[in-house]
């Protein structure tokens, strides 16, 4: 939808799904849209060097969220809305609101 404007569509779908939940990380993203993990790497690199996202370490993991300090962050994030509002419903649902486990199964415990 939003390829057009932001270069490609990996930007498109890394900037809903930070919007939606908020942190993340570059497999992670590869996996959810099943998308080379170099193609998002580059996305991801892409958009920090523009100043719109910044990524930090928790861990071992490099972990990205929108920049705070971003001069338009809530001019983009109210584009992001209401554009999101214009996605098909399953594909919202596939993609960008599905539970996402953020954290580990405790050892021993039962699927």
């Amino acid at each position: 939808m939003l390829e057009n404007l932001f270069g490609n569509s990996v930007i498109e779908k890394i900037l809903f799904f930070l919007l939606k939940n908020e942190k993340t990380y570059a497999s992670e993203l590869s996996s959810v849209f099943e998308i080379p993990l170099f193609s998002v790497q580059m996305a991801l690199e892409r958009l920090e060097k523009g100043g719109i996202i910044v990524s930090f370490k928790e861990g071992r993991t490099r972990l990205y969220q929108f920049n705070p300090r971003f001069p338009m962050l809530k001019e983009l994030t109210l584009f992001l809305e209401k554009s999101y509002t214009f996605l098909p419903e399953n594909f919202r649902r596939k993609y960008y609101e599905r539970p996402i486990r953020k954290r580990p199964r405790r050892t021993g415990k039962p699927l």
